[in-house]
């Protein structure tokens, strides 16, 4: 075999092998190669100068760089221009030279060689795309899911981020599937506990004490008990605090009230310990939740 006849060479890629075939100049097959990753560059390293061709893939513009820097004259192909070339029955070698004929045509259209910048942005807007489509189908998931719950909203993410905390931090709705289940999974009928205070306690929504010479010290949550759960109620318990503006029964006036005198990340614990005490006295008595009026609580 003669390498200086070569007129063209045609690659057709794959993930760990490779088949090389190259033609002369009256498109007669003088080498057809099935090649490693090492072994495709170390023998085109070996090569005289060629015209190399192949399909714009993944993958293709790391070997058109790494080729060009051998000293070929190399240029992409899209899949669907090198289609009209396969004689026969397609397989890796007929594809290969397929590829090795298109690359020689004059009107040809070939694909640029990207920069490894250019490879950079191109993935960051692929995953920026893909990011996009799936949050589509979550808004449109999230849609349907509320609709079965007689809730609806127009689609667009604008409308989910304006619509969906109105929902979810609604106090009369905030004990949702999600923290009720985890409850019920985490203690039943809640049978375990002679109250509901106890029930905070255990779920660690009350400050560790240390006490000693008869001086009592309280330092923050004791963040006992299951953290799953207590992490459901205070994320609970943002959401509260979030809508409470809107509120003007009892709840939100005891919240109006803490507010006024304690710091923001205590209200929010005040708040999960209320919504614990109030969970678990619905769950052992199997009773609805009965909002207390503004008066009763200034009672």
């Amino acid at each position: 075999m003669d390498v200086s006849l070569i007129a063209s060479v045609g690659i057709d890629l794959g993930k760990t092998t490779f088949h090389l075939v190259a033609l002369d100049c009256h498109a007669k097959v003088i080498v057809r190669k099935k090649l490693s990753r090492t072994q495709l560059l170390a023998y085109t390293a070996n090569l005289p100068w060629s015209i190399i061709g192949m399909e714009a893939c993944s993958g293709a513009h790391f070997f058109a760089a790494k080729l060009r820097n051998q000293g070929h004259e190399v240029k992409l192909i899209p899949g669907q221009f090198v289609k009209p070339f396969v004689k026969t029955n397609k397989n890796d070698f007929n594809d290969a030279e397929a590829i090795a004929e298109a690359v020689t045509r004059q009107n040809m259209r070939f694909v640029p060689i990207k920069t490894d910048d250019q490879l950079d942005l191109q993935a960051l807007h692929r995953v920026r795309d893909r990011l996009v489509h799936r949050r589509t189908a979550l808004i449109n998931q999230i849609r349907g899911f509320l609709l079965e719950r007689g809730i609806a909203f127009p689609k667009g993410p604008a409308n989910l981020r304006k619509q969906m905390p109105v929902i979810l931090e609604d106090a009369e709705r905030n004990m949702g599937p999600l923290v009720s289940t985890a409850m019920v999974a985490a203690i039943g009928n809640g049978a375990a506990f002679r109250n509901g205070r106890d029930f905070a306690a255990w779920l660690g929504l009350v400050p560790r004490q240390h006490s000693t010479g008869g001086k009592p010290r309280l330092f923050g949550i004791s963040k006992r008990g299951n953290t799953y759960l207590r992490r459901m109620f205070v994320h609970g318990a943002r959401a509260v605090l979030l809508r409470v503006k809107y509120d003007t029964g009892g709840l939100g006036q005891w919240v109006h009230q803490l507010e006024a005198r304690t710091a923001r990340n205590k209200v929010i614990v005040a708040i999960a310990n209320k919504l614990a005490r109030i969970a678990w006295a619905v769950l052992f008595n199997q009773e609805d939740y009965r909002p207390t009026t503004a008066t009763a609580v200034a009672a």
